[in-house]
């Protein structure tokens, strides 16, 4: 997904669906928008949207079996995001690789993008046991019951 080529496909894609989505143009943002469009946007009933792709997950540990994606998942349940969870990265080396792939989103102008957070990686370096978590806020739980 971090190519050039996949790149220049997700831009054809959201020309071809006018789906907007406001620069910079990076990979991450044209999936979200994709994603958001095609998949969030259908989704009424309690749906869970699983193994996200890495490059969508900065701080997700890599799948066990599906090279390419992450432990992590969404729970959308009258079109909104109701919870978001995920196997925590506890390898300081490869979130050190992420960071500094997020930091260059950001400094292209994505306001989304991580920084590189050299206090948790050090954290990290001095060793975090296997850890998940998952977070839903009284905001998303407000949007289904409200009326």
């Amino acid at each position: 997904l971090e190519s050039d080529e996949t790149n220049a496909f997700l831009k054809g894609l959201c020309a071809e669906h006018g789906v907007e989505c406001k620069p910079p143009l990076t990979t991450y943002r044209l999936l979200d928008k994709l994603v958001g469009e095609f998949l969030e946007s259908q989704c009424l009933h309690p749906t869970f949207i699983t193994d996200h792709p890495k490059i969508m997950s900065p701080l997700a540990k890599d799948h066990r079996s599906k090279p390419g994606l992450t432990e992590r998942f969404e729970l959308f349940a009258n079109y909104h995001e109701m919870c978001n969870a995920y196997t925590e990265l506890n390898d300081p080396v490869e979130q050190r690789a992420r960071f500094a792939a997020q930091a260059k989103d950001k400094a292209a102008g994505d306001d989304e993008a991580m920084f590189v957070d050299d206090g948790f990686i050090t954290a990290l370096e001095y060793g975090l046991p296997p850890t998940a978590g998952g977070g839903m806020g009284i905001d998303r739980l407000g949007t289904v019951v409200a009326p």
